[in-house]
């Protein structure tokens, strides 16, 4: 893994990498304004001993800087007004930007954080098509949904790779892929000797399957967010490199603002397509995040 850093960021930022995945991350919530204000519930949840910081691109999410009990025991979290979530996560929604009257689609969608956000952001109107392939993640998917009071969704256990079954097209979908998690280090330290090559070229498989099923299932003109919990070129800029080469009627799309550092646009000694440089990274050493993966694809015919 090590290797691989140094070969695509340099000696000195893998140092910096490495130092910054033994420092613990910061927890923060997105506050649930379907529900409720976001001066109320600040208020509620300061009063209890907690002390929130502004996350400056979401107007409506804080780190908690002092913790003073479970955040997520607390009667506030189970009526819905706020959902622990890292800031990497909130971004997607944001970055996909959907709008009320949309049809949108959350191809990979259980437990629910992005899922939610969604629907707070298309107001809860139009149609949220939430589709999650494993049976046992369903009931976390559900909940969530009943907590945050959501009410314009519909939710599938299938494999989104068979997204073309349901005879439907999205306004906006969203690809949170499943990855091996090598940006989840600063959460979980297992995941610095629990992923093999071999778990990243078995991902790479399934990314390119859902990737070209969601670009297929898009409306003409419409646009579609990947993402994922990595740092690995292989499940990101490789990935999305593959998938594009082999359609001709999508183009990649500036995010409209800098979250993150510029996409790869060659790695490992080969040359990727030059429009990979509007995708967005984010490092836990540069960000303060986790590190994360977002790429804005539109579909132009």
């Amino acid at each position: 893994m090590i290797e691989r850093y140094i070969q695509f960021l340099g000696l000195d930022e893998t140092l910096k990498l490495l130092e910054a995945n033994e420092r613990p991350l910061l927890p923060s919530i997105r506050i649930n304004t379907l529900k409720i204000s976001i001066s109320e519930i600040k208020k509620r949840i300061e009063k209890k001993g907690n002390e929130l910081e502004p996350i400056e691109w979401i107007p409506y999410g804080f780190n908690i800087v002092k913790e003073s009990f479970n955040l997520g025991s607390s009667h506030e979290f189970l009526q819905g007004y706020y959902y622990l979530q890292n800031i990497a996560s909130m971004l997607s929604a944001i970055i996909l930007d959907p709008k009320p009257n949309d049809t949108v689609i959350d191809m990979c969608a259980a437990p629910g954080s992005k899922a939610t956000h969604l629907a707070q952001l298309m107001e809860n109107e139009g149609t949220l098509i939430l589709i999650d392939k494993n049976k046992n993640r369903i009931p976390a998917l559900e909940i969530n949904l009943r907590r945050m009071g959501i009410i314009n969704s519909i939710v599938l256990n299938m494999d989104a790779i068979y997204l073309s079954n349901l005879n439907t097209k999205g306004d906006k979908i969203l690809l949170d892929a499943p990855c091996t998690g090598e940006g989840l280090i600063r959460q979980d330290k297992s995941r610095k000797k629990s992923k093999k090559m071999r778990d990243l070229e078995k991902m790479a498989v399934i990314q390119k399957k859902l990737l070209k099923a969601g670009l297929k299932g898009l409306k003409t003109g419409g646009k579609m967010l990947y993402c994922t919990c990595s740092i690995a070129p292989e499940e990101n800029e490789l990935v999305v490199n593959h998938v594009l080469n082999d359609l001709n009627n999508c183009s990649i799309v500036k995010i409209s603002r800098d979250y993150g550092v510029k996409g790869l646009t060659e790695v490992f000694g080969i040359n990727l397509l030059d429009d990979l440089k509007f995708s967005q990274r984010l490092y836990p050493h540069i960000h303060d995040t986790i590190g994360f993966y977002f790429c804005l694809i539109k579909k132009v015919d």
